[in-house]
């Protein structure tokens, strides 16, 4: 084989294509669309009362099934 043709088959080098990698990175990171403020804060309190709701229910469902089970003989 030519040399001429091994160094077209050899990889950039590491510095290269960590350059390449990171215009890459550049790029999107300007395609990102932030949300504004009041929206994250909207959506946290949702978070937080669908977090709140589902904690309450599983304490609920602990307590019937403790309660349940404090029934059965011998338990």
């Amino acid at each position: 084989m030519s040399d001429a043709r091994k160094k077209e088959l050899q990889e950039p080098p590491v510095t290269s294509r960590a350059a390449d990698y990171l215009k890459g990175v550049r790029a999107e990171w300007d395609k990102i669309t932030w949300p504004e403020k009041r929206q994250v804060a909207v959506e946290t309190v949702i978070v937080l009362g669908v977090v709140v709701f589902f904690t309450v229910l599983v304490y609920f469902l602990d307590f019937i099934f403790n309660f349940m089970f404090k029934l059965i003989p011998g338990g």
